[in-house]
């Protein structure tokens, strides 16, 4: 069974585009901490499936507690719950992917799931590169830097 845990930018990113199914592609199962849980279904109005969004508690308060002086909320329980399950992260925040990685936890973000959509052949390179220009039309933001790079793994990609 493949699982990962997830912060909340890139679920609502696909939702918006209707294109949950970047995620379904890869996993089994995305489990989400509650302040991100509230962060999509309360704060964005935001309906998700049961089945494959799983609502967990984090346990590690104090690891919680260290990490909210630099994060917000939804990304300090993310990673919280990614190192209590060993599982890998989908987090897009610059500070938040640093300080996981430092963590030791397996990151990947919104770009890292459209390459490996391509790569294991759920997304032709046209779709891939349709699914990104949506999303960035949804406001999903991206520096010049790694949109480059982007482009770049997908035009050398097999």
């Amino acid at each position: 069974m493949k699982l990962i845990v997830s912060d909340s930018t890139t679920i609502i990113t696909l939702l918006n585009i209707e294109r949950i199914d970047i995620l379904k592609n890869l996993f089994d199962e995305v489990y989400i901490p509650a302040k991100v849980y509230n962060e999509i279904v309360v704060e964005e109005s935001i309906i998700l499936g049961a089945s494959f969004f799983i609502k967990k508690e984090i346990g590690d308060k104090a690891l919680y507690e260290l990490l909210s002086r630099s994060l917000d909320a939804g990304e300090c329980e993310a990673i919280v719950l990614a190192k209590e399950m060993k599982l890998s992260l989908i987090i897009d925040e610059k500070k938040g992917r640093k300080i996981a990685s430092n963590l030791g936890i397996n990151i990947m973000g919104f770009l890292g799931l459209l390459l490996l959509n391509h790569k294991k052949r759920c997304l032709t390179k046209d779709e891939t590169i349709e699914v990104y220009y949506s999303a960035k039309k949804a406001s999903f933001r991206v520096s010049e830097r790694l949109e480059e790079k982007f482009f770049t793994l997908l035009e050398n990609a097999c």
